[in-house]
């Protein structure tokens, strides 16, 4: 309460002891302890008086109805909470449920279109690859436009 260590309490003893004396410390002792009873039971008495006016107030009862009004449940985080959760515990290693379940269709229709990309993969290369052929030799041929002629040496 008064923040005080067991050292200090000790030196506040031992100074009391030197200056009250032995039998009078005991009496202020006592005192003190009578002292502090009365002043929890007024600390007490207090509360118990606030709770009564709050009780006659209604602010028990408005606390209440505060309480339930925010609660998780009724503002729906309880489900938000269990999504998270299945998230949390989600694996993107293991299959769900519904990839399991891919019908005979499904799979016909995911390997036609595998088959159509690798055609498309295939055909886009090959025009890459003819389209560098192209450009490669539109290059050598300005290549050789561009030399100059041989000058005729002088021969004089």
């Amino acid at each position: 309460m008064f923040d005080l260590s067991w050292g200090e309490l000790l030196i506040i003893g031992v100074v009391a002891l030197i200056i009250l004396g032995p039998k009078d410390l005991m009496g202020m002792f006592r005192t003190l302890g009578r002292m502090t009873g009365k002043v929890r039971k007024m600390a007490r008495e207090f509360q118990r008086a606030m709770e009564d006016a709050a009780d006659e107030s209604g602010m028990k009862e408005t606390a209440k109805d505060l309480k339930s009004m925010t609660s998780p449940s009724k503002m729906g985080l309880d489900k938000l909470n269990e999504a998270a959760d299945k998230f949390d515990k989600w694996d993107p290693t293991k299959p769900s449920k519904k990839a399991k379940d891919i019908g005979e269709e499904t799979a016909k229709l995911s390997e036609e279109r595998a088959e159509a990309a690798r055609k498309i993969r295939e055909a886009t290369a090959k025009k890459a690859t003819e389209r560098l052929e192209a450009e490669k030799a539109a290059a050598a041929e300005a290549a050789e436009a561009a030399e100059p002629a041989p000058k005729p040496e002088d021969t004089a």
